[in-house]
């Protein structure tokens, strides 16, 4: 009894079920749309529904107000110290900064004195705002970097650029010299014009001379005249009428007299 259960429920080895499900795979139904027709097509175009565009809020249309930074008191002080300078020096060089190490700095400051020329530095910032509201804006270009500022109540160039020259590290950009603005090639030839004092040496002297050569001019005539006449009285004192005043001293005396 016990051997048919054992046989009936474990199957031997080598058994094959009487039937077997087999699941087959089934073919996937695809359905194309057919494509609309063109007249469909140009009628939805036509009849399609445009929102009309949103107004925009009035927050919107209002104009952004830019926050202005006012200018600091250290600012303004400085601006005005430019400008004082400005209308003080006759001589103002504009010079870059690459990079001078402290002590040639002072040596070169020490040149500059001896001759009565200052170095001056202000901020980028204030030079530029400084000259862009003035006669002077054309030196505009030349303050982008570190920049420095000689100034000079007088117009000495010439001790300038011996002074640069010993400085390569200091690049002249150009100057303001009695309210003209000169690039380097015209500050180097302004440094080669003669001083002031030469210059009116050279036209006093001009003067003089011609002043002289006025006077005597003036007085050759004059004296002319008066010996020829002397030699007249002599020749007709003399009785000789044969030598008398030929008619060539006559005329020179008419001429002279004329």
């Amino acid at each position: 009894m016990a051997a048919t259960l054992c046989g009936r429920l474990f199957p031997k080895s080598g058994w094959l079920p009487l039937s077997q499900s087999v699941r087959h795979g089934s073919k996937a139904v695809t359905r194309h749309r057919k494509p609309v027709h063109f007249l469909k097509q140009k009628l939805m175009a036509v009849t399609e529904y445009i929102p009309p565009t949103p107004a925009a809020p009035p927050a919107a249309l209002a104009p952004r107000v830019r926050k202005t930074e006012e200018e600091s008191a250290l600012a303004v002080l400085l601006r005005k110290d430019l400008e004082n300078l400005f209308k003080e020096c006759k001589m103002i060089a504009v010079v870059q900064n690459n990079a001078i190490n402290a002590e040639d700095l002072m040596v070169l400051k020490h040149k500059l004195n001896r001759h009565n020329i200052s170095v001056k530095f202000f901020p980028n910032q204030v030079t530029r705002s400084f000259l862009s509201n003035s006669i002077y804006s054309n030196l505009l270009p030349l303050f982008v970097g570190q920049t420095v500022i000689f100034v000079s109540k007088e117009p000495k160039v010439k001790e300038m650029l011996q002074a640069l020259k010993h400085s390569p590290q200091m690049v002249l950009l150009g100057a303001c010299i009695e309210n003209t603005l000169l690039s380097y090639q015209g500050i180097l030839s302004y440094s080669r014009l003669p001083s002031m004092t030469t210059i009116q040496g050279e036209i006093v002297g001009g003067l003089t001379m011609m002043t002289s050569r006025t006077v005597s001019m003036l007085r050759h005539h004059p004296a002319h005249l008066s010996a020829l006449l002397q030699q007249y009285v002599k020749q007709q004192g003399s009785g000789d009428s044969t030598n008398a005043v030929t008619d060539k001293d006559t005329s020179t005396i008419q001429e002279a007299a004329a």
